[in-house]
């Protein structure tokens, strides 16, 4: 099973090869600009490229296997029938979960896009789910692997900016996006997205449970992540998820500024008013108790199950009326983003001009 060694261990480990190709991007930064460009990975990589981005792109050029592409094809399902619950989960639930991770967040704190732009970032993260939920994603269309190979590089790039540049990095935190790291974020995109739709109320088999785990093994293994220390069932996901907890749940600085930036966020453009000023609350009850209180959020609950699992059907069919998919969460996303910030949503490498 797992053993707080190994995730020790784990804690120590980045991703090599994504680490490499940014440091060969740092010193040819035009390359970035040429792959921001890019709509899917192309077959043949320029032959300018080095070494090694050649290397890490044709990992992507491998279809999945038979078992894959049928995981895939449930994963996909799943979400065109609960994309919108799905994404009420990653800003209500998953995110401000990682948040309460002290070591992690550290990470996440040194960077004011986070905390200067808590709504474009919650929008960039948005966006990588509704790609790589997309009907056909991996299977007829290759645009999500490009999706998934540019996370993972903008994960390389936090590495080497911090690296570099935080001179107040402490060992202690363990190497900045670090392999445990990864698989906490995959855990809370997958099994506590399950586990916060049950909490409101939401029928979830353990065989959509076990959809959504197959799913994230093979996102993970695109993200660069060590994909024979993902769960196979959700019995070990619990037992995974409980391990990382007790290693790292617990009250930081850092958690707390970044769950009052996207609180922040979350009122200043709250439409419905069944949700106005009662983010926090929100947030509290899925959250629990003890995630409450590392975060330094209020955990006095005004919320019950049965309110906020009605809260939640209520606005799914006020917003879609019967009628969801996945085209109609994305075409409603991207519209509210662009509503918002007057710009379409993008995921992009950093651009940086040779110094």
């Amino acid at each position: 099973m797992y053993h707080p060694q190994q995730f020790d261990e784990l804690r120590k480990q980045e991703d090599p090869l994504a680490d490499q190709v940014v440091l060969d991007l740092v010193n040819t930064p035009e390359l970035s600009l040429e792959i921001n460009k890019w709509e899917v990975i192309p077959t043949d990589i320029p032959t300018h490229f080095p070494t090694s981005l050649h290397s890490f792109f044709e990992d992507y050029n491998n279809p999945p296997t038979i078992q894959e592409r049928k995981s895939l094809i449930q994963g996909q399902a799943f979400f065109n029938k609960r994309g919108d619950n799905y994404l009420a989960m990653l800003g209500f639930y998953s995110l401000p979960y990682c948040y309460a991770f002290a070591n992690g967040a550290e990470v996440l704190v040194r960077s004011k896009r986070i905390l200067e732009d808590s709504g474009k970032r919650l929008g960039e993260t948005a966006k990588f789910l509704l790609d790589v939920f997309k009907p056909g994603a991996f299977i007829d269309s290759n645009q999500a692997f490009l999706t998934c190979a540019k996370i993972r590089l903008i994960h390389a790039y936090s590495r080497y900016f911090i690296h570099h540049y935080a001179h107040d990095w402490k060992p202690e935190f363990g190497q900045p996006i670090n392999q445990e790291d990864l698989i906490g974020t995959n855990l809370a995109f997958s099994l506590l997205v399950v586990r916060g739709m049950r909490k409101v109320g939401t029928n979830v088999t353990k065989e959509e449970s076990e959809i959504l785990l197959a799913y994230w093994r093979y996102l993970g293994k695109l993200l660069g992540i060590q994909i024979e220390f993902w769960p196979e069932t959700t019995k070990d996901a619990f037992v995974l998820e409980k391990l990382i907890r007790k290693r790292h749940l617990r009250k930081s600085s850092a958690g707390e500024k970044l769950i009052q930036s996207l609180l922040n966020y979350f009122e200043q453009n709250q439409q419905e008013s069944l949700l106005k000023g009662k983010s926090e609350s929100l947030v509290s009850f899925m959250v629990g108790k003890e995630a409450s209180q590392a975060l330094g959020i209020s955990s006095e609950p005004i919320f019950i199950p049965e309110v906020v699992g009605s809260i939640f059907k209520l606005l799914g069919w006020k917003n879609y009326a019967g009628n969801k998919s996945h085209t109609r969460f994305m075409k409603d996303f991207e519209l509210n983003y662009y509503q918002q910030f007057g710009e379409a949503v993008s995921i992009q490498l950093p651009e940086r001009k040779r110094s």
